[in-house]
């Protein structure tokens, strides 16, 4: 994300943990390499219209399968000139300079980064942005949430009309100073851990209050059988020697399937995760790598349209896919914790979003 915001004329300075951004004049050309990010390449395209010249986005190869259909017709429809070959990456934004904005209408349900990229640039089109959600399921809406929230903190305008119908009026970006949250999402691993292999593990600086959907953990957890306290902003899960299986809606918090599959793939009884279509179109097709992986290994998973059940079985060791995706190799991981034998390939691929994960399982695990 910084190299790309950088590649558009923003300057970046590190002064010890502390991130220095100083807004520059948006212009190209400029080639923005996406990675596997999500929010790289469906946050930056809207504002690349703010920018002038040609904007190239493209990514790695399963990057080039995600959806994108939504995010290059909305912004064809906001007046923007893209070249591309097929609804997806690569594709080239001719930058306008500036985007009158206005009414829009877009189908996000393959992904919320839709509705939050659009309107993470509204502020700065001429005419705000009124934005409708027409198609019949919007997952993840706590990052909508989260979105708005952050403009707003910065002297936006931005208002949910309903849970399909957002407003962005437009108008100036203040800058500040900033906290940012540590990641619950990538915490999850880790809490799931002491539930496997019954121990106690402390998560510091846990927010009493966030919109991240990993605050969904104190919940999920605890009705898996965790002892879950949240004290003087440190997190503390116990396990209690037995996973319970959960039947839940996970639309809300679909990052979480994951780790959340993971136990309970070693829970004692029935899960049913509903909810998660969308997760078919993640950094892998998440639904099937999961199920594929966790009967690899001896489990007994069936795929839904738009979830999984999860029956209890005996796991045996064996190779653990990772698809080249940051959760379904810690996935991987916390399975190995209770079976031995499972070989997680290519655990580097947690660099995404934690690039020390071993080394921080590892210490985990060695301060036992």
């Amino acid at each position: 994300m910084i190299q790309a915001l950088e590649a558009l004329g923003t300057e970046f300075l590190w002064d010890g943990a502390d991130l220095v951004v100083t807004p520059g004049t948006l212009a190209g050309p400029a080639t923005i390499d996406c990675g596997l990010a999500g929010t790289v390449m469906r946050f930056l395209p809207p504002l690349s219209l703010l920018a002038t010249g040609e904007i190239s986005f493209d990514g790695d190869s399963g990057a080039r399968t995600r959806p994108m259909h939504t995010t290059i017709e909305s912004l064809r429809a906001l007046g923007a000139n893209i070249a591309a070959e097929q609804p997806s990456l690569p594709f080239t934004v001719t930058g306008l300079g500036q985007v009158e904005g206005g009414e829009l209408e877009i189908d996000a349900s393959d992904s919320s980064q839709f509705v939050s990229g659009l309107l993470l640039s509204a502020p700065r089109f001429k005419n705000g942005l009124s934005l409708t959600h027409v198609g019949d399921h919007l997952p993840s809406m706590p990052h909508i949430e989260m979105t708005l929230a952050r403009l707003r903190s910065r002297g936006v305008s931005a208002r949910a009309e309903s849970d399909t119908h957002w407003v962005v009026e437009p108008g100036p970006i203040a800058g500040g100073e900033v906290v940012i949250e540590p990641d619950l999402s990538n915490a999850g691993p880790f809490l799931a851990a002491a539930m496997v292999a019954s121990g106690q593990v402390k998560i510091p600086h846990w927010p009493e209050a966030t919109t991240q959907v990993g605050f969904h953990y104190l919940d999920i957890l605890s009705k898996m059988g965790a002892q879950v306290e949240l004290t003087n902003g440190t997190l503390t899960v116990v396990g209690s020697g037995s996973i319970r299986g959960i039947d839940i809606d996970l639309s809300a918090a679909g990052e979480l399937t994951p780790t959340i599959a993971g136990l309970c793939a070693l829970a004692e009884t029935r899960s049913t995760l509903t909810g998660i279509r969308h997760l078919r179109g993640h950094e892998t097709d998440r639904l099937a790598a999961l199920a594929t992986e966790i009967n690899n290994l001896g489990g007994k998973v069936t795929e839904l349209e738009d979830g999984l059940v999860i029956d209890p079985a005996p796991l045996h060791g064996g190779l653990w896919h990772s698809y080249h995706d940051h959760r379904m190799a810690t996935t991987g991981a916390i399975i190995g914790l209770a079976v031995p034998g499972v070989e997680v390939e290519n655990i580097e691929t947690t660099s995404k979003t934690m690039p020390e994960f071993a080394s921080m399982w590892l210490r985990m695990l060695e301060s036992k």
